[in-house]
C-alpha cells in the first residue's frame, strides 16, 4: 500500500512517481510504501496553508486551544494504537513506544496552557507613554522530523506552532510515516480546520522545497548534523527563521564517590534504551580515578553485568532492533574498527549471537574499553547500543575529553557531592546537563536544544516549551500615548475629566520627580 499525503484536510496521492518501502526492523518485512513527493506536492500544501492561515490566526488563542484539548484527549484514547505503529515501524519495545506517545502528548498538554503564557507585557514606560507587546503568528511553517521518535518529536513542534496561530506542513521521516498518518486523522477529528495541519511525505526534494520556499515563514528540523547544516544554510540565505537540531556525542563522567548501583542502572538505560537511537543517549563513559580505583572498577563491572542480562525483543525491558540494515552495518563498522584498528577491549560484544532472527536489524548492547580518546568510536556519533569507556586520572582530563568533542547536546556527572556536580556542570560544553541523570531531557516549561556553536544546533531558539513559543511567534511592540492620559487634552466631559497637565521636563505637576527618559516632544 502506497501512503498518501494529507493536504487540504484530505488524504491525496502524491505526484511523485517513486516510493520506498517502509520496513519492520524486527523482521525486515514491508509495512507500506512511502511516496517520494515532489516540489509540486509541497506547493499544493503551501497554497492550502496560505488560504487557511488568515481565518485560523483570527481565532482567539483560547479557541485554538479548545481544539488542542480535544486532540490531547484523542491521543490518550488511542495511545496504544499509536504505540503499536511505533513498534511496527521503528522497532522500539512497547514500553518505550508508549513513553514516546506520552511524552509527545505532554507537550500537547503544555501547549494548552499558552493562553496563560503567551500574552505579551504592558508597561507605562514613561509618564503617559505605554508600551505593550503582542505575539503574532508567523504564517505557514514547516516541521521536518526524524525516525527515532515517530510521535514525540513531531509533537514537540506542531502543537505549539498551531496554538500560536500558524499553519503547519509536516514532513515525517520516510522510515516511520504511519504514526503521523494516524495523528493527522485525530487532528481532523478534534476539529482542526482543513489546511491548518498538512503532511507531505518524501525525501530531499521535499526538504529542499520547504527550505527554499518564500511562502514558508519558518522551518524546524531535527535530524543529522550534516542535513541540519544544509537546511540552516538554505534558510539563512533567505533570511528565514530556522531551528535545526543535529546529532550528538553525549558524555557521562563518573567519579569514585558515585552511587554504584544507581549510576550503573542509569548508564545502561541511557546507552542501550531505544537501541541507543536517541540524540540524548550516552555514548561515552569517562571513569575518573585510573585503573586502580576500586569504586569506578566496580561501577564498570556492574554496567557490564546489567548489560549482559538484557535480551532482544519488543516487550518492556528488552532491546529492540535498530531502524534498518544500513544502520546496523554502520554500527558494526564502528565496533570492528575499534577492535581491529584501535585495539579497544570488548567487554561485551553485541555483534553476533544476539539477533532472534536472520532478517531483522538487530545489534546487541556493546561495551568497549578504549585506550585513546582519539579513536573514531570515541569521537563520532554511532547512534546504536554501543558504549565507549575510557579511564582518566583527573577531573581536568575528563572535562577535556568532553569539551574536545564537536557536539554539544548533553552531558552528565555521577557523584554524591554537590561541589563536584557544580564543578563539572559549570565546565561541560553542552546545553542539557544531568546530575546522576544520564538522559537529561528538559521537561516543559523548559525547552530542548543543543549548544550554539556546536554540531548539535544550527539556527535560533529551542523546540518544546517556551523556546518553541518564542520560535513560532513574532513579537510586535506598540508604544502609544493619548492626549487625555498625557495631559494635553482641553476637552472634558462628565465621565472623563481632563488629565493633569504634564510639565515640559517630564515631571508631573504634583511631583518633583523628573523622568529624564521621557524625550517625547523634545528635540
Amino acid at each position: 500500500m502506497t501512503l498518501c499525503n494529507f493536504i487540504g484536510g484530505k488524504f491525496v496521492p502524491s505526484r511523485g512517481q517513486t516510493s520506498i518501502p517502509v520496513t519492520n526492523p524486527a523482521d525486515g518485512s514491508t509495512v507500506s510504501q512511502c511516496p517520494m513527493s515532489t516540489k509540486e506536492d509541497v506547493a499544493d500544501a503551501i497554497e492550502h496553508g496560505k488560504k487557511a492561515f488568515q481565518s485560523w490566526k483570527s481565532l482567539t488563542i483560547k479557541q485554538r486551544t479548545t481544539i488542542m484539548l480535544k486532540f490531547h484527549a484523542l491521543v490518550n484514547k488511542h495511545s496504544h494504537e499509536l504505540a503499536e505503529l511505533i513498534v511496527l515501524e521503528n522497532g522500539k519495545n512497547m514500553t518505550e513506544a508508549l513513553a514516546d506517545v506520552a511524552k509527545g502528548n505532554e507537550t500537547v498538554e503544555w501547549s494548552c496552557s499558552l493562553p496563560q503564557l503567551a500574552p505579551g507585557r504592558t508597561l507605562e514606560v514613561s509618564r503617559g507613554i505605554q508600551c505593550c507587546e503582542h505575539r503574532d503568528a508567523l504564517g505557514v511553517v514547516a516541521c521536518i522530523v526524524p525516525f527515532n521518535f515517530p510521535v514525540m518529536v513531531p509533537m514537540w513542534t506542531f502543537p505549539i506552532a498551531l496554538v500560536m496561530g500558524n499553519c503547519v506542513i509536516l514532513k515525517p521521516s520516510e522510515k516511520v510515516p504511519g504514526g503521523m498518518m494516524r495523528v493527522a486523522e485525530l487532528l481532523k477529528e478534534a476539529g482542526l480546520p482543513d489546511g491548518v495541519f498538512q503532511m507531505v511525505h518524501g525525501g530531499a526534494e521535499v526538504v529542499t522545497a520547504l527550505s527554499e520556499s518564500d511562502d514558508i515563514a519558518a522551518v524546524s528540523f531535527v535530524g543529522s548534523s550534516h542535513v541540519a547544516k544544509i537546511v540552516a544554510d538554505k534558510c539563512n540565505a533567505r533570511n528565514k527563521r530556522v531551528l535545526a537540531l543535529g546529532g550528538a556525542k553525549n558524555h557521562l563522567i563518573a567519579v569514585p564517590d558515585c552511587d554504584i548501583g544507581m549510576a550503573a542502572r542509569d548508564i545502561v538505560a541511557s546507552y542501550a534504551g531505544c537501541a541507543g537511537q536517541r540524540c540524548m543517549a550516552a555514548s561515552v563513559l569517562v571513569l575518573v580515578g585510573g585503573e586502580d580505583d576500586p569504586n569506578t572498577s566496580k561501577l564498570l563491572q556492574e554496567v557490564v553485568r546489567l548489560s549482559s542480562e538484557l535480551r532482544p525483543g519488543q516487550a518492556g525491558g528488552q532491546v529492540g532492533p535498530v531502524i534498518d540494515n544500513a544502520a546496523r552495518e554502520r554500527i558494526l563498522s564502528y565496533i570492528d574498527e575499534a577492535v581491529t584498528k584501535d585495539d579497544a577491549t570488548l567487554l561485551l560484544d553485541g555483534r553476533s549471537g544476539w539477533a532472534p532472527n536472520d532478517t531483522g536489524s538487530w545489534v546487541g548492547p556493546t561495551i568497549m574499553l578504549h585506550k585513546s580518546a582519539q579513536d573514531r568510536a570515541m569521537r563520532e556519533e554511532i547512534f546504536g547500543p554501543v558504549l565507549s569507556v575510557i579511564r582518566v586520572n583527573s577531573w581536568d582530563e575528563a572535562i577535556a575529553i568532553e569539551n574536545g568533542n564537536p557536539y554539544g547536546n548533553a552531558a552528565c556527572i555521577y557523584t554524591e557531592r554537590g561541589a563536584v556536580a557544580e564543578w563539572f556542570t559549570a565546565r561541560f560544553r553542552a546545553a542539557m546537563l544531568g546530575v546522576n541523570i544520564g538522559i537529561p531531557v528538559p521537561r516543559e516549561p523548559f525547552s530542548f536544544g543543543g549548544l550554539y556553536g556546536t554540531l548539535s544546533k544550527f539556527g535560533a531558539s529551542d523546540i518544546t516549551g517556551d523556546g518553541a513559543m518564542e520560535f513560532f511567534s513574532s513579537r510586535r511592540k506598540v508604544t502609544s500615548k493619548w492626549s487625555a492620559a498625557y495631559g494635553t487634552s482641553t476637552v472634558t466631559s462628565g465621565s472623563a475629566p481632563a488629565a493633569k497637565k504634564m510639565k515640559v521636563d517630564g515631571s508631573s505637576s504634583q511631583s518633583g520627580a523628573i523622568d529624564n527618559a521621557n524625550f517625547d516632544g523634545k528635540m
